[in-house]
This record gives C-alpha cells, sequence and structure tokens, in this order.
C-alpha cells in the first residue's frame, strides 16, 4: 500500500507495518522537512469505507459485550507498545508532519498518557443512584456504548487526537474508524499495526475492532452520512466543521467538533516577565505556529509594552529555524506551500494596515531545498482588527496595547474563536476576574502559563467556532457513551409520580 524513502520504510517495517501493503499509488505524501515524496498510498474506494464501516459495527456488537476492565487491559498494553516504540512513532511524527523530534515523541507520550488514563476509566463507568418520589421505587443512570465511532483527524497532531477518542472510546464499548489527513497517513498506518500487536496480546479483540481509512474528503462525508456511524469527532479547521456538521444534524447524530483557535494571551503590569516570555515563545512558536492552541494576539499592559516587545524581538530574531530531526533545532517546517502562502498574505496586509512585522522570511536550510520554512513573525498591530480576528494557522504572532483589564478581556472574547487563552499576573483579582464568567469565553482559560500544553485529565476544547467538543480527560468519556434512566418497582402497588390517579375499574 505504501512506498517510502529508506528511513520512513525502515521505521514502518519496523512498527509492523505489512510490507504486503506496500505498492505506488496515486496518494503522494510528501515529507514537509525536504518537500521530497516519502510515500505513495492507494487511497481507499467508497466502497471499502462502506465494508470497513460493516465490520466495524459487527466488531462493536462483540465489543459491547467484552466487561469494561478487560477493554482497559487493551489499552493498558497498548500503552506498553507505545512506550516500547516511542521512539520510533515519534520519529516517524517529525518525518510526516516536520515537528522537531522532542514534539513527536512528546506526541506520543500523549498517546501513552491517555491509554492509562483510558484504562483507569474502563473501572469508572458509573451512573448515579436517585431518590424516587414513590415507595419502593429505585430509580438509576446507565451509561451504554454508542456503536461505531467516526475519528477525522489533523495533520498537525497526526497520532495524537486519535488516540484522545479512541483510547476512550474503545474502552466504553464502542469501535473506531480512522480518517487521517491526506497528508499524515503513514504514521496512521504505524499507529493502527501497534494496536494490533496489542490487540494479539490481549486476546478475544473482534476483526473491524480499529480500522484506518486512507483517502479525502469523500471518505469524511461518508463518516458523516452513515445511519451506523453515531458519533463522529472531527478535528481541523472551521471551515471543515461548517462541512461536516450540518451532515450529521440531518440525520441526529453527535458531532464532536474541535475546530480553530485564535488564542490569546493578557500580559499584566505584575506579572513575571521572564516566565512570560518563556511561556510566549513556545506558546507562539512551538510546532511552527501549527497548534489549534498556539498563541496568535498578545495583549499587553502599555506601561510594560515596550520592554516586552523588546526581549521577544531579540527571541524571534535568534531562535533557531532548521531541519527538525537535527539538535537545537526550535522550529520545523510548515506543512506545505499553502501555509506559506497564507502566512505570506497575512503579513502583506498587516504592513498594509499599519503593522510593523518582525521576522516572517523564508529561510534556507541546508539540504532541504523543498521545505518551507520561515522565521516566526511578530507583528505590532495598531488594533485589533478583522485580519487580527482570522485565524491564520503559522507562527505569526499579533501584539496590542491595552489600558485596562476589563478591555483586555473585552480583546480575548472579540473573536470567533473560543478555544484557549491565558493570563499572566501576580495579582489575585485579575486572575480570578480573568477565570470568572465575566472573564475569557474560551474552553480553557489558564493563568502564568500559556494557551498550550493542556495535560490528558482536562477536558481538552473550546466554544463559538472551535466548535464546543471536549475530548481527553475529566468525564469526557460520557461523550461516547448514551445514557439510560432506570426506575425499578420492587413493591407490589403501582404509585405514579406527580400525584396522578389513574384508577382502572
Amino acid at each position: 500500500m505504501v512506498q517510502t524513502n529508506d528511513e520512513a520504510l525502515a521505521l514502518m517495517e519496523f512498527l509492523g507495518v505489512p510490507l504486503s501493503r506496500i505498492t505506488i499509488g496515486p496518494l503522494e505524501v510528501k515529507s514537509p522537512i525536504t518537500g521530497e515524496p516519502i510515500g505513495q498510498l492507494t487511497p481507499h474506494s467508497n466502497a471499502e469505507a462502506h465494508r470497513a464501516i460493516a465490520r466495524a459495527r459487527q466488531a462493536h456488537l462483540a465489543w459491547r459485550q467484552v466487561p469494561a476492565p478487560r477493554r482497559g487491559e487493551l489499552m493498558r498494553l497498548f500503552a506498553e507498545e507505545l512506550r516500547t516504540n516511542q521512539a520510533d512513532l515519534g520519529r516517524l511524527v517529525t518525518l510526516e508532519a516536520g515537528k522537531i523530534l522532542s514534539e513527536g515523541k512528546g506526541e506520543v507520550q500523549e498517546m501513552i498518557d491517555i491509554c492509562m488514563f483510558a484504562c483507569g476509566i474502563s473501572r469508572q463507568l458509573h451512573g448515579l443512584t436517585i431518590a424516587s418520589e414513590r415507595p419502593q421505587h429505585r430509580m438509576m443512570e446507565t451509561w451504554h456504548p454508542l456503536g461505531v465511532v467516526g475519528v477525522i483527524s489533523a495533520f498537525n497532531f497526526p497520532v495524537a487526537v486519535w488516540c484522545w477518542n479512541a483510547a476512550l472510546a474503545l474502552v466504553c464499548g464502542n469501535s473506531v474508524v480512522w480518517k487521517p489527513s491526506p497528508k499524515t497517513p503513514l504514521t496512521a498506518l504505524a499507529t493502527q499495526a501497534l494496536f494490533e500487536r496489542a490487540a494479539a496480546r490481549v486476546g478475544g479483540v473482534p476483526e473491524g475492532l480499529s480500522t484506518v481509512l486512507i483517502g479525502g474528503s469523500e471518505l469524511a462525508r461518508i463518516l458523516a452520512d452513515h445511519p451506523k456511524v453515531p458519533l463522529v469527532s472531527a478535528t481541523g479547521s472551521t471551515a471543515m466543521g461548517h462541512a461536516i456538521a450540518p451532515r450529521l444534524t440531518a440525520r441526529f447524530a453527535r458531532a464532536l467538533l474541535e475546530l480553530g483557535g485564535n488564542n490569546a494571551g493578557i500580559v499584566c503590569p505584575s506579572a513575571d516577565l521572564e516566565l512570560a516570555v518563556r511561556a510566549i515563545a513556545f506558546g507562539a512558536m512551538g510546532t511552527a505556529g501549527q497548534r489549534c492552541t498556539t498563541l496568535r494576539r498578545l495583549i499587553v499592559q502599555e506601561s510594560i509594552y515596550g520592554n516586552l516587545v523588546t526581549r521577544l524581538k531579540t527571541i524571534y530574531q535568534s531562535v533557531k529555524v532548521g531541519d527538525p530531526r537535527q539538535e537545537g533545532s526550535l522550529i520545523g517546517p510548515l506543512i506545505d506551500g499553502g501555509s506559506f502562502a497564507a502566512m505570506h498574505n497575512a503579513l502583506k496586509e498587516a504592513r498594509d494596515l499599519g503593522g510593523v512585522v518582525t521576522g516572517g522570511e523564508r529561510v534556507n536550510v541546508d539540504h532541504c531545498p523543498g521545505g518551507y520554512y520561515v522565521r516566526p513573525a511578530l507583528v505590532e498591530m495598531p488594533a485589533q482588527t478583522e485580519l487580527v480576528r482570522t485565524e491564520t494557522f503559522a507562527p505569526i504572532l499579533y501584539v496590542m496595547k491595552y489600558k485596562n483589564l476589563v478591555d483586555a478581556i473585552a480583546m480575548n472574547n472579540d473573536v470567533p474563536q473560543g478555544l484557549s487563552s491565558c493570563i499572566f499576573t501576580h495579582d489575585l483579582q485579575e486572575a480570578e476576574l480573568f477565570l470568572s464568567a465575566e472573564g475569557s469565553d474560551c474552553g480553557i482559560a489558564n493563568v502564568n502559563i500559556g494557551p498550550s500544553g493542556a495535560e490528558i485529565g482536562g477536558a481538552f476544547g473550546g466554544e463559538k467556532e472551535t466548535g464546543g467538543g471536549r475530548e481527553s480527560g475529566s468525564d469526557v468519556w460520557k461523550t461516547y457513551m448514551r445514557r439510560a434512566t432506570n426506575t425499578i418497582n420492587y413493591g407490589n402497588v403501582l404509585p405514579l409520580a406527580q400525584g396522578v390517579s389513574f384508577d382502572i375499574e
């Protein structure tokens, strides 16, 4: 199914992708590091997608009968496989998505963490016992698997986002059909191979419990339209969400949407600037600005604006942009030429609007002539324009001034997206206001850390055009289950609720 260059081929073979699946196909995969092809795949047809969903449906019918702790054991063994192969799968993430090595390895660590979290959750799929108003009655809630869960993932987190969904979906008794980004299918195939290795170790796992579909938007539409897929989790752009959501709504299916993020950070006069600078640098430049949680807007109190911006300019001009496989590189390439063009156009518009730009130029990297490497851009803007309110998926940080915190919070909220936000302050009142109902309107609000780096234990997601979905920790497992309210009458009479009388002679 795949033709790769030597390094990618060696990694995939070692991770367990069968060589019998390797061939030449019309879907060419390029590494953003060099711009060169590393694989050619044959996409799945529509008919194959429908057959995969049918197999997943049958797998669910068997898997839902397996005790939840046993399902959790599959996640534990999968975590073991990931831990054993973390460096190799992480390097494949680097080759295919362009992340620096520590970020590629860190993404696999996220997978390990959520698998262990899911293993624990498998013994905590509990409902409530509710007091009944009727004598000799017991009322309770029970939770049951949904069925087939469709997962549509994006290139920037090619394996972790799938695992956030799949680990919980599987311990809840569902099956999973995964359509990865066509830009990063090799990591998906390698992940599936490791999953199958774990499934063989646990035994009794039905065929088709986890399936990967390689292809484009037509496969996503099949998942969105299929009557046997009750939930689709889709991560990507807001435009993608606008395309998927109406299709799910039309058949009353569930949508778990993780879409755009135009995340802001507020820096107050009491902030520890050394800490803030470090958090801002990673938040704005990490993953070459290609995170949904990337820091894109910085709102700085005018009394410290000059000092902070001067420090940031020094970092922006000196940070190492280069081959992400090399030690010392902190900024790897953009995913492709389209991302570079979007960044270039945004910076041109910013200058036209009076913005002062530091950085943003293309960088030549030895032995990587086809890669789109850019120096991150710091843009001082006179106001929060429509351009600033629009997310550009690239390392651009717009910096603006504020006078009082109420105005800064209003700026934070005055964008269509609502994923993540942060404030840097040592003032308790400022921090509490930011976290209150009058504060940030985002799904994530942090104090003295950047917008990135959400831990597995917390629910991840946002509001407004971010889609309203939640993945990963807390009680997110409920998303992948259906709730039933049960009432049991263990008496000999039939009292009705609310005092209703309905006597039959």
